[in-house]
C-alpha cells in the first residue's frame, strides 16, 4: 500500500534534500583543499595511497549528489507540471510518497556520515 502526501509536503522535503546536498557539495571541496594541503607532506605510500582513495571517495560522493540533485529537481519538474495542469485540485489531491527518492537520501546520508568520520580520523592520525 501506498503512502500519499501533499504537494507542499514533497516540495518541502525537496528543498531541505537540496540544501543538505548543497552544504555535502561545499564540504567536498573544503576537504579536498586540506587533503591538497597534507599531501606534500609525505613520502610513504601508505599515507599517499590513502590519501587517493579519499580523493576518488571525494569524486564519487560528487557524482552522487549530483544525481540526486538531478533526480529531486525531475520529480520537483513532474510536480510543478502537475500544479500548473490542476491548480484547483492541489489542496485536495495527495500524491504518493517519493519513498524510493527518500530512501537513496538515506543512505546518502549515511555512506557520507561514515566517509567524514574516516577521512577525519585520516586526517588526525597524518597530522
Amino acid at each position: 500500500m501506498k503512502k500519499h502526501i501533499y504537494l507542499s509536503d514533497l516540495h518541502f522535503e525537496h528543498q531541505s534534500w537540496k540544501k543538505e546536498l548543497s552544504f555535502q557539495k561545499d564540504e567536498l571541496v573544503f576537504f579536498k583543499k586540506r587533503l591538497e594541503e597534507v599531501v606534500p607532506r609525505y613520502t610513504d605510500k601508505t599515507v599517499l595511497a590513502k590519501a587517493e582513495q579519499f580523493q576518488n571517495q571525494m569524486i564519487r560522493h560528487g557524482e552522487v549528489v549530483d544525481t540526486l540533485v538531478h533526480d529531486i529537481n525531475a520529480h520537483e519538474h513532474e510536480l510543478s507540471d502537475f500544479a500548473q495542469e490542476h491548480p484547483i485540485a492541489l489542496d485536495h489531491v495527495h500524491f504518493d510518497d517519493h519513498t524510493s527518492l527518500r530512501s537513496k537520501m538515506e543512505s546518502q546520508r549515511t555512506i557520507y556520515a561514515d566517509f567524514k568520520q574516516q577521512y577525519f580520523r585520516y586526517l588526525t592520525e597524518t597530522m
